[in-house]
């Protein structure tokens, strides 16, 4: 296996399929609405149905001839199945196709890396603290802090590793043990964003060395006829200054004598021993590099027939991003937004003739509110100064397990999803900077609206998105579900079924409970069983919506959604955040929408 590696950025590249648009303008595609739970009991028979012959064809085209692996079928993945309380869970004996086992793994690193972030945070935190009050403090007291000021500032160990060393400990790696071929669930273009997750699905299983090799403990047992060491996996990590790369041929320079503080320069020889013996290929050579040193040259060749590859030197298979608005092809809007957001929202169609942009709605940028509808008053707040610090202190926090959720880097990440994120509100005293208020900065990152042949609108970003960053709010208008359940042609309602997500009713998977509910939700209240099932509020984005409204629809999400309270503490009420379950590539963002109770919504920012 041979992989190209930009850390932290994107290392080879995948494509993800597009599904059915609910959205979509399209007579010839089936519009499928976020119903409410009254509706939904009534689809009941007609989905469960769908969602096994979906699981069948799913067997069919993955396994062939192989043992049938039956799809993932958890409610939180498949809008069909959280409907049904007779169809078997994920724990139910139903093994999960090799794709999504692969995806998972790649989403527990990513949240147990996040949780490394935060603690790093925090020891950052507590030592500047320190730093501070050792340069106020008298001389004496100066000297005695010292020793605490010098071991919280060691430097700590990085959170991508802590977070592989705990899914070793905790036999989570997807492949622990070293193979040839290829890797189940992970197929040519395949796009990874660092070292680390290479590890975490057992693709690659050091996170510096740039060949992964059998060595002679591997000579016994089923790989006895092979003479070791023998390469298993290399990555070009753009390390070293003699690489040279076009996609399809590769002459890759071997491991060692090169500065590891990033300058790419060799400064003693290579050996031929451990990764540069092992790999053996048709033609390889020792020369002197562009440095002066021995290195070792390794011409590397796909193989024949494989899918369309690219690297850092060729644009991007699904186009590359556009620079300016006069680069845009198939340009019928400069920005949908009308300028209320601050980042412009272009619309291109190149399938319509005449092309025609989005119609039929008003934009908005934040949740309208129906005339019968009343919100509650403003929540008190925390009493921070700035920017919110102490966990264990702050009243926010503690409404979120006495911890935030949010980590600081990338402009705000969210850990894990949970059932509601308590955020920062209008009565706090901390300001907008504050790190508890992730989800209220509005768009961060650039997309664009499209027309697709088949399915109406979608959306893609021109950004690359990290795992857990939030991506946009689903807004519309504020509306009783009981003033929507007639609307059959409306197919942007989206029900608010946070407080029947906490309670797992009708299929719903509960998420994280590491928050502490406010009295006035008490979800064992006696006059709340109107809600048990029935969500009481909905969004309605049919006439009035934001870049939510025309995410697509995919069967392998790539975002959740996420119940947010901030001005208020009623969980009826709560807003209806997308955050990245993924890293997201450019030019591929995928969201799919059934209800606020699924972890994971699969529309399709394309």
């Amino acid at each position: 296996m041979v992989v190209q590696s930009l850390e932290g950025v994107g290392s080879v590249q995948s494509s993800i399929d597009v599904a059915a648009n609910p959205h979509s303008e399209d007579n010839s595609s089936p519009k499928k609405r976020r119903v409410s739970s009254r509706l939904q009991v009534k689809q009941k028979p007609q989905k469960e149905l769908l969602v096994r012959q979906r699981v069948e064809l799913l067997d069919d085209n993955e396994q062939g001839p192989r043992k049938k692996l039956q799809a993932n079928v958890r409610g939180r993945q498949t809008g069909e199945v959280a409907d049904s309380e007779e169809l078997p869970k994920a724990t139910d004996s139903v093994e999960k196709s090799d794709r999504v086992r692969v995806k998972e793994t790649l989403r527990l690193f990513n949240k147990h890396y996040l949780y490394f972030v935060q603690e790093e945070e925090k020891r950052a935190v507590k030592a500047e603290a320190q730093k501070k009050a050792s340069r106020a403090a008298k001389r004496g007291a100066k000297n005695s802090k010292k020793g605490d000021l010098k071991a919280d500032t060691k430097v700590a160990k990085r959170p991508d590793l802590k977070a592989l060393t705990k899914m070793n400990d905790e036999k989570e790696i997807l492949f622990p043990s070293k193979r040839f071929g290829s890797i189940p669930g992970i197929d040519v273009g395949h796009q990874f964003y660092s070292r680390a997750e290479m590890v975490a699905v057992g693709f690659h299983s050091h996170w510096l060395n740039g060949i992964d090799y059998m060595g002679q403990s591997y000579s016994k047992g089923k790989y006895s006829n092979y003479t070791m060491p023998l390469a298993v996996a290399i990555v070009i990590s753009g390390m070293y200054e003699d690489d040279l790369d076009n996609a399809e041929e590769v002459v890759y320079t071997g491991q060692g004598g090169h500065n590891l503080t990033g300058d790419k320069r060799q400064f003693r020889d290579q050996v031929l021993e451990r990764g540069n013996l092992a790999l053996k290929v048709v033609k390889y050579w020792a020369e002197k590099g562009i440095s002066g040193f021995t290195v070792f040259k390794y011409r590397l060749k796909r193989l024949e027939g494989q899918p369309l590859l690219t690297t850092n030197q060729v644009q991007f298979i699904n186009g590359r991003v556009p620079q300016s608005i006069s680069e845009i092809r198939g340009l019928v809007c400069e920005d949908i937004t009308g300028g209320l957001e601050d980042i412009a929202i272009p619309a291109t169609n190149l399938v319509d003739d005449p092309p025609v942009a989005p119609t039929g709605y008003t934009y908005c940028k934040s949740i309208q509110v129906a005339q019968n509808v009343k919100l509650p008053t403003d929540a008190t707040g925390c009493n921070c100064k700035g920017s919110c610090v102490d966990s264990k202190t702050c009243e926010c926090a503690k409404l979120n397990g006495s911890d935030f959720p949010y980590v600081h880097r990338d402009g705000g990440r969210l850990i894990e999803a949970k059932d509601v994120v308590f955020e920062c509100g209008p009565k706090c005293g901390c300001g907008p900077s504050c790190v508890n208020r992730t989800s209220q900065r509005g768009l961060k990152y650039r997309f664009e609206v499209f027309r697709t042949p088949m399915k109406g609108w979608a959306v893609r970003s021109w950004d690359f998105i990290p795992a857990g960053a939030p991506v946009c709010e689903y807004v519309g208008i504020l509306r009783r579900t009981e003033d929507v359940d007639s609307a059959s042609e409306n197919y942007y309602i989206f029900d608010i079924d946070c407080l029947q997500t906490m309670k797992g009713l009708d299929g719903r998977e509960r998420r994280s409970q590491a928050v502490c509910i406010p009295t006035v939700n008490s979800l064992e209240r006696p006059d709340d069983q109107r809600s048990d099932n029935v969500p009481e509020y909905c969004i309605d984005a049919g006439s009035n919506g934001n870049i939510a409204r025309f995410i697509n629809h995919s069967c392998e999400p790539n975002l959740f959604v996420q119940c947010v309270l901030s001005s208020h503490h009623d969980i009826k009420l709560a807003r209806v955040m997308l955050f990245a379950a993924d890293n997201i590539p450019p030019l591929q963002v995928s969201i799919n929408f059934f209800s606020a109770s699924q972890i994971l919504v699969s529309w399709f920012l394309s």
